[in-house]
């Protein structure tokens, strides 16, 4: 029986902090069992809070130091971070969107023409000479191949328009980033950001006619960067103050308002997921999307959950679950096998079994740390990894 896991982070979390959990994540599982595939659910840039340009209520925002972007240099690097360990990244996002409207279509379906030309697409003797000398052509080859017979490709192909430059950019970065993930695995040298970037625009122009990069709600999204901490309370920071809060805080609110762009994430994400069954790892408000999304919809293959540091618990009690309504228990489809694992010196964390009976195992976990390091302490703690091999074995 094949396995994998998908983890889906907590609250606040963005891509530079993501690919360092990540990263802690499925190396910690892969020394549990070496064969299990571990994929990741990043929410945070296009489902998570973000204050809308020209509309921010704060007070001398733009004074204070608030809306102050990293360069564009840096977002890229952490963007390519997701996409190393998950090239069908902006694909699922892509996939996310409504199908556009047409009107009476003439010759080849916009569906159609993507697919056919994703699917059939030869590289030009100048790409293969660019793949050549980096030796990188054979992991191109099962890249290209990979990303044309995906799942995430087949979805993304709903919401493609007339053109599709947007989304045949979006598989040019998918197949690049396989490409140079197989070559990092094989012991391959990294290839510097110029000639990487080199070949995905020369990849990029043969499918789409014209490099084009991400634009519009998708292309904000992904290129969305974690937004400025501040250093201390007082008013002249209040801008750059409330950057920094505004993903821990905002996060939970929006998605109390507008939780079903999460939960649909995670269900493509668990849906594109190999392997005969799945593991849910999920961190705070993950742990509380997966719930819901648990609860509200049979995904079969899906038949352990693990929730680290999670609210689930407290919104099912004071009826604030979205997912289940209090008293009603948990359906007949949700996984039989759930941990959960909490620290009593996290304040966002809390015990499930009390309110969910005989359908949890809590395991109770001190992560050396006050709150609110706590909430984000779990991953480097070997308590909660000997509870989750204990649990799995």
């Amino acid at each position: 029986m094949k396995r994998s896991i998908v983890f889906v982070h907590g609250t606040g979390v963005r891509e530079e902090s993501y690919n360092t959990t990540f990263a802690t994540v499925r190396t910690k599982f892969h020394e549990i069992q070496p064969d299990w595939e571990v994929r990741g659910c990043l929410w945070g840039p296009s489902q998570g809070a973000r204050f809308i340009p020209g509309e921010t209520p704060i007070p001398g925002y733009a004074e204070s130091g608030g809306g102050k972007q990293r360069v564009e240099r840096d977002s890229s690097i952490a963007e390519w971070g997701v996409l190393y360990h998950d090239p069908g990244y902006e694909l699922r996002l892509l996939s996310l969107r409504p199908a556009p409207k047409t009107g009476v279509v003439r010759g080849v379906p916009p569906i159609k023409s993507f697919l056919t030309a994703v699917q059939e697409y030869r590289p030009s003797s100048e790409l293969l000479d660019r793949l050549d000398r980096h030796g990188l052509r054979a992991d191109f080859v099962t890249a290209l191949s990979t990303v044309a017979n995906s799942p995430e490709l087949r979805d993304a192909a709903s919401s493609v328009d007339q053109n599709g430059y947007e989304h045949r950019h979006a598989v040019a970065k998918s197949v690049v980033a396989a490409t140079l993930a197989a070559a990092q695995v094989r012991g391959a040298d990294a290839l510097a950001g110029p000639a990487r970037d080199a070949l995905l625009a020369t990849l990029s122009t043969e499918l789409s006619g014209g490099s084009r990069a991400l634009t519009g709600k998708v292309g904000k999204a992904v290129k969305t960067s974690a937004l400025r901490a501040a250093t201390r309370w007082t008013v002249d920071r209040r801008g750059a103050l409330s950057d920094g809060t505004l993903p821990m805080v905002g996060d939970i609110l929006r998605y109390q308002a507008r939780g079903d762009g999460i939960r649909q994430l995670i269900q493509r994400t668990v849906e594109h997921a190999p392997g005969d069954k799945i593991t849910l790892l999920a961190h705070s408000l993950g742990g509380v999307a997966c719930v819901d999304l648990l609860a509200m919809e049979r995904l079969d293959r899906v038949d352990q959950l693990i929730t680290v540091g999670s609210q689930a618990a407290l919104l099912y009690a004071c009826g604030a679950l979205t997912g289940l309504e209090h008293p009603a228990t948990l359906p007949a489809h949700f996984p039989a096998a759930w941990l959960n694992v909490h620290d009593p010196w996290d304040l966002l964390s809390y015990t499930a079994a009390e309110v969910f009976k005989d359908r949890v195992y809590e395991v109770e976990v001190s992560n050396g740390q006050p709150f609110p390091f706590a909430h984000s302490a779990y991953w480097s703690n070997a308590e909660v990894w000997s509870a989750v091999r204990e649990w799995l074995s």
